[in-house]
């Protein structure tokens, strides 16, 4: 695990120097205290700016960027291939000599010797550039689930990516601007979309690569997606509860034992849930010792707290546990380091409780965690899905036979009296019903449309359509790859194109990172995302509302029956109690004292003060949408202010 930054400068001066580079590495620090490298080619046209986390083969031979013995190709490289060795036995007979024991090596050759292909043959994850310069062109890529970040932008006549944005924002020569339609995304999603919060930077998205030329002519390819199937639907069709049962426990059972490759501790964070259980029931039927697990809980918020389940299943696994309580102090002490590493606004108040357990797991010298990320997205396991599919397959379809004249004047009607019954969410159900949208664009989210429209200024009432934009895209690109999938397989995919790697693994990686910890995620291995994407809602869910029903059939014969059965709860934070008892005051002054939220003339700021005002006084809790708002304006506060 590392950070990666460079510059392609295509303009007719090259100005690279080491000063520059070293601007866009010192500010990444963090994601690579161990060591730092540079490379700037001949020319000077392309520099690289590394920094080292060292997890495989600790010694200097790791160092990176990395060159070919003949000085062709040069490689930095972020993450982990977990099957580095398989793929270094075939290059070992193809005559490649190696002078270390990394899988940045390995991909270096693979590279060499299959080209873009080697993406195909790696089973990990990754943000990775390789320059060659004979053809004088960079070849970039990001992993098959997005785990790993990478940025870029096209700016005076330059071409800058970087692991964190904070890097390109390093450069002299970079301009900020507040990307609008993304923050319209962001308010909706908890994250900006395919593109950033910050106008002119984007996202490399998950299970692409890129290749720039020297002119700086960008071609962009997708190489995986997670409807990519390797196995035919009639074999998943066919088959019994228990072959299932038994492949999915075959798979899961080999993506633990892979990420276990490591030459410094690793541990697992653990909730207590039957992700994370899993985790270390597989963990430790590898190892000849105890496994190092980490929870977090809350003081005086009982009902948020997970501590006796995880508890438990540390004793009954016989793990070296560690575990800490937080309250709202401790909480606020952190709100604006958030937001500085994880560079673009997270609504998302879970990234609180995992700053704490981070660092706890750092404190004790565990450098690798492997975490439960990615189950519920697979095997229906949020009851937000299930609620929506339910609804999808009873009332939606039939309110979505009604005319479109009689659909839109049933929602103008409807549209002031659920404003003043503050009912937002159904609110918005009515709005993509009377429209042509579709009913899930995944997960929670914070301000809808529907409610945006009352936030925004008139001059700006536009930006409410980048959200359908957005979530009917799932959808429709879903549809084109494979016409028959079920609802439920479009609302997985849906997770999986946006949610997933832009909000759950960004807060994973950053604030993993911003501790100088490596996050490992053993259900987004590519082979079981493959097979249960196969799987159709009534093998997943035969009955309707119950959650992971074939994860936790599958799981029996591991973990303890009231840890599989027991009510989900979900890893959550008590913004709701926060915002309106101890925090009320500095959630207060952050929304009202913003420059951005108050006096850009983006937001109605009277609308924004009775919106806070009805949670601080009122019956309704808008806890999450609050948080979406504070972190918005600190956001703007740090970059741009």
């Amino acid at each position: 695990m590392c950070g990666i930054a460079g510059i392609l400068d295509y303009s007719r001066q090259s100005l690279i120097t080491s000063e520059l580079l070293r601007s866009m590495s010192d500010v990444i620090q963090h994601r690579g205290p161990d060591d730092e490298g540079q490379f700037i080619s001949e020319d000077r046209r392309v520099g690289f700016a590394f920094r080292r986390l060292a997890i495989i083969d600790l010694s200097p031979n790791g160092h990176q960027p990395m060159t070919t013995s003949d000085g062709r190709y040069t490689i930095q490289f972020n993450g982990e291939i977990y099957n580095h060795r398989t793929i270094r036995a075939e290059l070992e007979k193809r005559g490649y000599v190696y002078h270390s024991q990394t899988d940045t090596e390995t991909i270096l050759y693979g590279y060499v010797e299959w080209g873009v292909e080697i993406l195909q043959k790696m089973n990990g994850m990754w943000g990775l550039a390789i320059w060659d310069n004979v053809k004088k062109e960079l070849f970039i890529a990001r992993d098959r689930i997005g785990v790993k970040p990478l940025y870029f932008t096209h700016q005076q006549s330059r071409f800058v990516f970087a692991s964190e944005i904070k890097s390109i924002l390093a450069l002299p020569f970079v301009e900020r601007a507040v990307n609008l339609q993304e923050m319209a995304n962001y308010l909706a999603f908890s994250m900006s979309g395919y593109s950033t919060m910050f106008e002119g930077i984007h996202k490399l998205r998950a299970g692409h690569y890129a290749i720039i030329q020297a002119d700086g002519t960008m071609s962009m390819h997708e190489y995986w997606n997670p409807l990519h199937r390797t196995i035919s639907e009639g074999a998943v069709t066919t088959a019994t509860p228990n072959e299932l049962h038994a492949e999915i426990l075959r798979l899961l059972r080999q993506a633990v034992a892979d990420r276990m490759m490591s030459d410094v501790p690793f541990g697992v964070f653990l909730s207590g849930g039957i992700d994370s259980s899993l985790n270390v029931a597989l963990m430790s039927e590898l190892m000849n010792r105890p496994v190092e697990t980490f929870s977090v809980g809350f003081t005086r918020a009982e009902k948020y707290n997970e501590l006796d389940y995880a508890r438990f299943v540390a004793r009954h696994y016989k793990t070296n546990h560690h575990e800490v309580e937080i309250d709202y102090p401790s909480a606020e002490e952190v709100f604006e380091q958030l937001v500085w590493h994880e560079d673009e606004p997270n609504a998302d108040p879970v990234c609180v409780p995992l700053w704490h357990v981070s660092k706890l797991a750092r404190s004790t010298g565990t450098i690798v965690v492997q975490v439960g990320e990615g189950s519920d997205e697979q095997f229906a396991g949020y009851n937000f899905m299930h609620r929506d599919l339910k609804f999808y397959h009873s009332y939606w379809q039939m309110y979505r036979t009604l005319p479109h004249a009689v659909r839109a004047s049933l929602y103008a009607i409807a549209k002031p009296l659920f404003r003043s019954l503050h009912q937002y969410h159904a609110l918005e159900y009515l709005r993509r019903g009377s429209g042509n949208d579709e009913l899930y664009w995944g997960g929670v989210q914070d301000i809808t449309p529907a409610q945006q429209e009352m936030f925004m200024s008139k001059q700006y009432q536009s930006l409410k359509e980048a959200p359908s934009v957005l979530g009917n895209q799932f959808h429709s690109d879903a549809l084109r790859r494979v016409p028959t999938l079920d609802y439920l397989q479009r609302m997985s995919y849906a997770e999986f194109m946006h949610r997933l790697p832009e909000l759950l693994l960004m807060r994973v990686d950053k604030i993993g990172m911003a501790h100088s910890i490596e996050a490992r995620v053993p259900f987004l291995d590519y082979r079981l995302v493959e097979f249960s994407m196969m799987l159709s809602e009534k093998l997943k869910i035969p009955h309707m509302g119950i959650t992971k029903t074939l994860l936790k059939s599958s799981a029996e014969s591991i973990l303890p029956h009231n840890i599989i059965y027991r009510k989900k709860q979900g890893f959550a934070a008590p913004v709701d109690e926060w915002f309106r008892d101890a925090g009320a005051g500095y959630l207060r002054h952050t929304l009202t004292s913003s420059m951005f939220l108050m006096k850009s003339g983006v937001f109605d700021a009277e609308a924004l003060r009775a919106f806070l005002h009805v949670h601080q006084h009122g019956r309704y809790k808008f806890g999450r949408s609050l948080f979406a708002l504070m972190s918005l304006a600190l956001w703007h506060k740090r970059w741009f202010e």
